[in-house]
């Protein structure tokens, strides 16, 4: 019976937040759907989810960067002629399809929801990536990458000193040096095409 609650809790939060004219933001709704989640009960018997709610929203902003990292890496694999820039395009989607696949395991654990396709803000990077072409393409992509890891690198050292749950701090911290050596690399890609 709890079950059928819980269900019910979900379905009517996702079609509240269509109805209110809300986007079809992926981040949004899996952040609605984690909301909706009973923290207070058992996560097996109830659904519930197994953080709080800061932990949660720690889990989509990550899950949706790092995707946003490979679909971008991808497009420089395809448009870069700079052998840097696409050396650097591999090792993110290497590295962050690893990272992204060890943060949908631990989510799945704490039955987390992820989000499934990029929010709207990375979709509109992506969008004007694929509209571009050689010298143009590459600095978007490396200024991207720039910003992307700081705001990674800040995600992570927040969640790991103030995050609740103890292996969502755990992945957070395991996963600080990967993001500073990326962003050291993508810094000097960016200060050498200056």
């Amino acid at each position: 019976m709890k079950k059928l609650g819980y269900l019910s809790m979900i379905a009517a939060a996702s079609l509240a937040f269509q109805a209110c004219g809300g986007s079809n933001d992926s981040k949004d709704t899996a952040d609605s759907l984690n909301y909706a989640k009973d923290t207070t009960s058992n996560v097996m018997e109830t659904g519930g989810i197994a953080v709080v709610e800061d932990d949660a929203k720690f889990a989509t902003t990550a899950a949706v960067g790092g995707m946003a990292e490979v679909e971008f890496s991808q497009l420089a694999l395809e448009k870069s002629s700079n052998a840097r820039v696409k050396e650097f395009a591999q090792m993110m989607v290497n590295d962050h399809g690893k990272v992204n696949e060890e943060l949908k395991t631990l989510a799945g654990v704490k039955n987390i929801t992820l989000p499934i396709m990029l929010d709207n803000d990375h979709q509109r990077v992506k969008d004007d990536l694929q509209s571009l072409t050689g010298s143009d393409f590459d600095k978007k992509y490396v200024n991207e990458m720039v910003d992307g890891h700081k705001k990674t690198l800040d995600l992570l050292e927040k969640q790991a000193k103030d995050g609740v749950d103890s292996d969502l701090k755990a992945f957070a911290s395991k996963t600080i040096p990967t993001v500073k050596a990326h962003l050291e690399t993508i810094q000097k890609i960016k200060d050498g095409m200056k």
